[in-house]
């Protein structure tokens, strides 16, 4: 009796010792060490610059926000847009000039679009942000976290109405593909599959893979037309001489 007592007490203790389920990620979790995992506090305290295009990028933090910048050469001499919050100003050789409301809106939109490309997932914990976890999916014989993500009318910008579709790698939590319903100049959908990674200053830097679909389904489907090989390829984004210089600029 002793000893059949003593192997209760024992199964008992084994039951409550038990290794505990970890509780399952949240959106948010994920959105947390996607960014960690790609920069984390180095987009905030880092100068980043880089070419796209026939534009030249820089991205400065400051205590105001940060300063997001657009140049390029034209014959008149060298044009730099400066984006600030809301305040837009355009410069022709250091000197300014008067832009019209209409283009400065859409001068705005553009640069606020390549940077946020630029630096995700850096941004999806932004305010307007909402974000929602679909499950798991599978692309190839990789295992994603796929997640909605939307945004709020107030704080949302020009394109609240438009919705994203990441695919969060399982292993390293980086978004390896993403897509896109948009509503500007028309509409339409974009896939992207991120592709020659690497790591500038600590920060995460990749390019893309550009798809379009025929028609519009909803951006959640895109990664079974991509795998059916459904999606037509539109363009090929490549960031060029990026820099990151760190610093404080709090």
């Amino acid at each position: 009796m002793k000893t059949l007592g003593w192997i209760g007490c024992f199964a008992l203790l084994m039951t409550g010792c038990g290794p505990e389920h970890p509780k399952p990620l949240t959106a948010q979790d994920i959105v947390d060490r996607a960014i960690e995992a790609s920069g984390g506090e180095r987009y905030t305290t880092s100068q980043i610059a880089f070419d796209f295009r026939d534009y030249h990028y820089e991205m400065k933090p400051s205590g105001q926000g940060r300063i997001l910048k657009r140049s390029h050469e034209v014959d008149s001499g060298k044009v730099t847009d400066i984006l600030q919050g809301k305040r837009f100003q355009r410069l022709l050789n250091g000197s300014p000039v008067k832009v019209p409301d209409s283009m400065a809106i859409k001068y705005s939109n553009s640069i606020n679009s390549v940077h946020y490309f630029a630096y995700l997932p850096y941004g999806l914990n932004d305010p307007a942000v909402n974000k929602e976890l679909l499950g798991e999916a599978h692309i190839g014989e990789q295992s994603y976290y796929k997640m909605r993500i939307t945004f709020d009318r107030h704080g949302g910008g020009k394109d609240y109405k438009d919705v994203y579709i990441y695919w969060f790698n399982k292993k390293t939590f980086v978004p390896d593909y993403l897509a896109y319903l948009y509503h500007v100049d028309g509409g339409g959908l974009r896939f992207r599959k991120a592709y020659n990674e690497r790591q500038v200053g600590g920060i995460r830097f990749v390019d893309y893979k550009n798809y379009q679909a025929d028609t519009l389904l909803p951006p959640v489907s895109l990664d079974s037309l991509y795998q059916a090989g459904k999606l037509e390829l539109l363009s090929d984004i490549r960031l060029r001489n990026i820099s990151v210089n760190p610093g404080s600029y709090n």
